[in-house]
């Protein structure tokens, strides 16, 4: 049974090397069900790393509006917080002290990114924290009422999509190296708003194949280090589609 998600980190071979319970047998052994993968389990991770998160974005937030630059933390952050989840894409089990160290570190690549955001337009952290909690609830309540079903061609869809976008990020990326090259996402232009709502879009959507891999997950009876694996995983998508919400509300706001 293919339970992939779309979400790069939660990907379908790292969830076929962790062996779920299902697949063990076991004779004249209980198993220990507190070793298990589970829902409540994972929501707990998540919220932990959400707290971790917002700490240590918070002590960014306050260090520069007290007169510190936070563009090297930020840097920083961002460069140790991909490090960590490239060690965990290959290493999962790692995942419990791996997952607390990443949230830390995001939030100092948030926390240094939002203050400058605010510094520019006072009011745009408090629109675009609102603006992924609510996309986040209407996403977890259409998937839990079965509003919109995952299905394969759904994948499909989101992860060409998801593709898309990093390909067209990197490409833009490579040439904005150059001086005489301006990549279509940038400004403030209708074309450059458009591409923006659709990458919240495609963001968004990828919430959907989260939350299927981790009821999967939990069902397949995987691994207890996987709760705090999809909790990173979520985290991630969680990250991206808030930096995107600030970088649509930059992009209307500097239209006034």
């Amino acid at each position: 049974m293919n339970f992939s998600s779309k979400n790069p980190f939660l990907n379908n071979k790292t969830f076929s090397t962790a062996v779920s319970k299902k697949d063990q047998v076991h004779q004249a052994i209980i198993i220990d069900y507190n070793d298990e993968m589970t829902l409540s389990g994972t929501i707990n991770r998540s919220l932990i790393l959400f707290l971790l998160l917002t700490a240590s974005a918070t002590v960014i937030w306050w260090m520069t509006f007290n007169g510190m630059n936070p563009i090297a933390p930020a840097i920083g952050g961002a460069v140790m917080g991909l490090v960590l989840v490239l060690i965990a894409a290959f290493k999962p089990q790692y995942s419990p002290y791996l997952a607390p160290g990443y949230a830390l570190f995001e939030g100092l690549f948030i926390g240094g990114i939002s203050a400058i955001f605010e510094a520019k337009f006072p009011g745009i952290v408090i629109q675009a924290v609102g603006a992924t909690f609510v996309t986040f609830m209407v996403c977890l309540v259409l998937y839990k009422y079965k509003i919109v079903k995952v299905t394969e061609q759904f994948k499909s869809v989101v992860v060409a999509a998801t593709l898309a976008i990093a390909t067209y990020y990197l490409i833009s990326w490579v040439f904005s190296m150059f001086r005489s090259f301006t990549p279509v996402h940038y400004g403030n232009s209708l074309m450059s708003i458009g591409i923006s709502i659709f990458v919240i879009v495609i963001a968004a959507l990828n919430l959907f194949l989260d939350f299927d891999r981790i009821e999967k997950g939990a069902e397949q009876k995987m691994p207890k280090y996987m709760e705090w694996y999809s909790a990173m995983g979520l985290m991630i998508t969680l990250v991206w589609l808030y930096i995107e919400f600030l970088r649509l509300l930059s992009k209307l706001n500097s239209r006034n």
